[in-house]
């Protein structure tokens, strides 16, 4: 599962940021014509609703702590238990959700041009699924494209965009990962991954992470556009 922070870059024109250091590596134009695209779930597709402090606390995890990793150190039997919590509030999660500001307006852009389109997602798959029916985006992008925690190992780990990678029959490099936390941005890096950073609030940070930053999925339409 996914959690909020904030990344940044440098402005350069209009409402988008970007990295100073892109344009030595990767030009913001290659990034942004890209044919593959992976997005993080919640908080960057959707609305962000989770209060992780309160999941934390519900499931005995430190302040601060990586959940599904605070998870794996269980005992098996204790594990098993806090999953099954784990995934009941998710579920809660995943019925009251709604789509994030021009989530819809850029998939449908995308896909128009012909773009391979993949979430990947510390939630779980089938929830994923759900929520994507639920915000209306699952004509677009298809079942077999969308990794939960259970297909690929969790961000920041970039198996899962190896896997997508593999099953496109592109190389790491050519794809982007779209996401709203240091998770999705981490995963992108590792992989050699274009990165674009959505933060609603606009106060950016992890400049060495972001390919380009944008204060909404509208304002990434717009720059497609």
């Amino acid at each position: 599962m996914g959690e909020r922070t904030r990344a940044a870059g440098v402005p350069i024109s209009g409402s988008i940021c970007y990295n100073g250091s892109m344009e030595r590596s990767r030009g913001a134009v290659d990034i942004l014509h890209s044919r593959h695209w992976i997005f993080d779930l919640d908080g960057t597709l959707t609305v962000a609703i989770h209060d992780f402090a309160r999941i934390r606390s519900l499931l005995g995890v430190p302040e601060g702590g990586d959940i599904l990793g605070h998870l794996d150190a269980l005992p098996e039997a204790e594990a098993t238990v806090a999953r099954g919590v784990l995934i009941g509030i998710e579920e809660e999660l995943a019925g009251r959700t709604q789509p994030a500001l021009g989530a819809l307006e850029l998939v449908q852009l995308l896909h128009v041009r012909g773009a391979r389109l993949g979430v990947l997602t510390r939630n779980t798959r089938d929830n994923a699924l759900r929520t994507l029916g639920r915000i209306g985006l699952s004509p677009y992008i298809a079942a077999c494209d969308v990794l939960g925690r259970d297909d690929a190992l969790a961000k920041p780990d970039p198996d899962g965009i190896f896997k997508l990678a593999s099953n496109w029959g592109m190389p790491p490099a050519a794809l982007v990962m779209v996401g709203d936390y240091a998770f999705d941005l981490l995963t992108g890096r590792a992989a050699g991954a274009g990165t674009i950073h959505v933060d609603p609030a606009r106060a950016f940070r992890w400049p060495e992470l972001t390919d380009i930053a944008v204060g909404s999925l509208t304002e990434l339409a717009q720059a497609l556009a």
